[in-house]
């Protein structure tokens, strides 16, 4: 593996509290906890660990910014312009917001800066610009009435984020829920809490009210679990491993909580015969490989017509070779460590199943170095459906290849799973394209090319990878309520 070089300066670290109806506070409990540094293993900061009495306080000040407050009433286009002002001032602070993220989580800088970050400004300025086209209908019934419907805020919102992409999942939440006028209670990852609390003070700079972001760092059972069961949330949105959101919708079946869910997934990503095969390479090293495999929608699943299986599979195991791995704030790395020690482990405990149950390990398969969470990208030929690198998620950088003959029984296999978040097929026939993106059972299918995401274009999981939307004006009914009107005309 190659060696990176420049290094950027260690960012500031300037908020470690509870961000509550716009003050700084200490957990109520006064404990704290460490967020380490996946590169060095060392702490950077201690953090406030919020609990039950910080969610108490933190939906309070939401209900009351939402129920008596000037958000849900503020005239939406104000809504969308604080929010623009919000975006403009993460723009403003990119090159060190992009340090922070990379520090916390581990992504190479150069890839939360030309990534993360433009795709956060993106999403919120997409929604801004939503704020006040949020619309409802008049409706013809019978008799003499006059009947329409009004889109409403759903409320108070809890929103539990994941650690891959913290600024972005923090955006794909704050996005939709302030343009429609909710109040938010957000619970960070406890890996990553930092960069969200960042962007809760640049959204107190931006003159968006008290009250209205609410932000609890914390632990899943305590601060998450408290926000699914307090009777104040009005919905949930959550993004993470399909057995939390099976938690959550237990817990949140006595009070009825609206709920949204953003899933894994086992993604298939199909090589054919006619492909151009090298920009499928290019594509597939970077749909697996990119933010070190931890991606939900990670292309996980290559399956490789065996007519250019070999050719093929050279080219993944020298692009794979040629990746840099070093410290995340060296400009010239491509792969950083992965998030923790928890994260380590289960994926080296993978690359050991691979080979116990008879894949090839054709590159990679080892720690890099010897301090941080490094794994070497890794590469398993001679896969089958049944093996468990080929079932499980196991959201690290390792790829698993299945060759296929027959395009049915490919698509087959491809469904094969309880999963349905994305695939992709890399193909020059258009019919064959078309037909993939019918017969796939996947929220998102992407045709020669991985990985591409919008503001406009709604993200999320068929099956057991969630239920609801992301992104788009689907991603934003969720955060409203339909009301009809009828009005006798006397």
């Amino acid at each position: 593996m190659a060696t990176a070089e420049r290094l950027i300066a260690e960012p500031q670290v300037r908020h470690t509290e509870c961000f509550i109806g716009g003050k700084w506070l200490p957990a109520a409990s006064g404990k704290t906890f460490e967020t380490i540094n996946p590169a060095t293993e060392e702490p950077i900061a201690s953090v406030a660990e919020g609990d039950q009495q910080d969610i108490d306080l933190a939906v309070d000040a939401a209900r009351r910014a939402f129920d008596s407050g000037p958000w849900s009433r503020m005239d939406a286009r104000d809504r969308g312009r604080l929010m623009y002002k919000l975006a403009d001032l993460i723009e403003d602070e990119i090159d060190e917001l992009a340090a922070l993220e990379s520090l916390d989580n581990g992504k190479p800088v150069k890839d939360a800066r030309a990534a993360d970050l433009p795709l956060v400004i993106d999403c919120l300025r997409y929604y801004a610009g939503f704020a006040d086209k949020i619309q409802g209908s008049t409706i013809p019934i019978r008799g003499n009435y006059f009947s329409y419907s009004r889109r409403e805020p759903v409320g108070v919102v809890g929103q539990i984020i994941p650690w891959n992409f913290p600024m972005l999942m923090t955006a794909w939440k704050w996005g939709p829920a302030l343009a429609a006028g909710c109040t938010v209670v957000m619970k960070p990852a406890e890996q990553t809490p930092l960069t969200c609390l960042r962007m809760a003070q640049l959204a107190q700079d931006a003159g968006i009210p008290d009250g209205v972001i609410n932000v609890v760092p914390g632990f899943g059972p305590t601060a998450g679990g408290a926000i699914v069961k307090h009777p104040g949330v009005d919905k949930v949105a959550f993004t993470g491993e399909h057995l939390t959101a099976q938690i959550i919708m237990r817990e949140a079946a006595t009070s009825l909580k609206r709920l949204t869910f953003e899933l894994g997934g086992k993604s298939p990503n199909v090589i054919a015969a006619d492909a151009d095969l090298d920009a499928a390479a290019v594509g597939t090293n970077f749909g697996l490989f990119f933010n070190q495999g931890q991606c939900c929608c990670a292309g996980s699943r290559v399956f490789v017509d065996e007519r250019v299986h070999d050719e093929f599979v050279d080219k993944l195991k020298n692009l794979a070779a040629g990746r840099r791995l070093g410290a995340p704030l060296e400009m010239e790395t491509d792969q950083g460590p992965q998030v923790d020690q928890a994260q380590f482990d289960k994926i080296m405990s993978y690359i050991e199943k691979g080979q116990a149950e008879g894949a090839q390990c054709i590159t990679g398969g080892k720690r890099y170095g010897d301090r941080g969470y490094f794994i070497e990208p890794t590469i398993f030929d001679g896969v089958n459906d049944d093996m468990s690198i080929a079932k499980d998620e196991i959201f690290g950088p390792v790829m698993s290849v299945l060759k296929y003959r027959d395009w049915d029984e490919m698509i087959e296999r491809a469904n094969k799973t309880f999963y349905g978040l994305a695939a992709a097929v890399w193909t020059r026939d258009v019919t064959q394209a078309h037909d993939f993106a019918r017969r796939v059972r996947a929220g998102t299918i992407w045709v020669n090319c991985y990985d591409v995401f919008d503001a406009a274009a709604p993200f999320g999981g068929f099956k057991m990878s969630g239920q609801g939307r992301e992104l788009g004006e689907e991603g934003l009914r969720p955060y409203t309520e339909s009301k009809t009107v009828t009005i006798h005309l006397g």
